[in-house]
């Protein structure tokens, strides 16, 4: 499942990414939200009962279940900018459901847009402390977290790499498995970079699926 950025990016539109999904045989269902930060509060330009987080858990993934035969665990996330955040925070918050998921150039401090006069947050949280409460960092729990988790930001990014940074720190404190590359250069906070990274997470994606489908529970 791909969880598109702020700008509503579209993979159709990236031959890259879907190069990769034809090259792995894996389907990918892309639902679009609006500037909702995937988050479990009401973004009025998505919908005015229905937060974005619940959507993707009460309807995406019935229709997946019901269209696909696809249930969790064999479900990844992936996710770019604000999606990409939005991917770590629901697999930290539901661990058991997404165990498996890639995050490019996440998006993780986005209390700094709000203070930034970014309207969307502004609609959702009443000031910057209340949305950096809800962000992906303080979503993790040192005892049930996802099995499987790769992120990456490019460090010419200068408004997500440090918030990507302090989260492998966390993670690393935690003793809580994850891969990350925060070195890889190219293109900043880009499709550049998103596409330059793509390969490595769809690697890495691939790998821990079928992980997941080999597992013994």
């Amino acid at each position: 499942m791909y969880l598109h950025g702020l700008h509503l990016g579209m993979l159709a539109d990236h031959p890259t990414f879907t190069r990769l999904f034809e090259q792995h045989g894996l389907r990918c269902i892309a639902p679009v939200t609006g500037r909702s930060w995937w988050a479990d509060r009401i973004s009025p330009e998505f919908d005015p009962h229905v937060t974005a987080e619940r959507y993707v858990l009460d309807r995406v993934l019935p229709w997946m279940a019901g269209n696909w035969n696809v249930r969790p665990p064999q479900i990844a996330l992936l996710g770019t900018s604000m999606g990409g955040q939005g991917a770590l925070r629901l697999s930290y918050k539901h661990p058991t459901i997404f165990p498996v998921v890639a995050a490019i150039s996440p998006a993780i401090d986005f209390q700094l847009m709000m203070e930034e006069g970014e309207e969307s947050l502004r609609q959702m949280y009443r000031d910057a402390e209340q949305a950096r409460q809800d962000t992906a960092t303080l979503h993790i729990h040192p005892l049930n977290w996802p099995r499987h988790q790769w992120f990456a930001c490019d460090p010419t990014d200068y408004r997500w790499h440090e918030s990507a940074d302090r989260l492998r720190m966390k993670l690393y404190s935690l003793g809580v498995p994850y891969e990350a590359d925060l070195d890889t250069s190219g293109g900043g906070h880009s499709w550049e970079y998103y596409e330059r990274m793509a390969a490595p997470a769809m690697a890495f994606i691939v790998d821990r699926l079928e992980r997941e489908r080999l597992r013994i529970i």
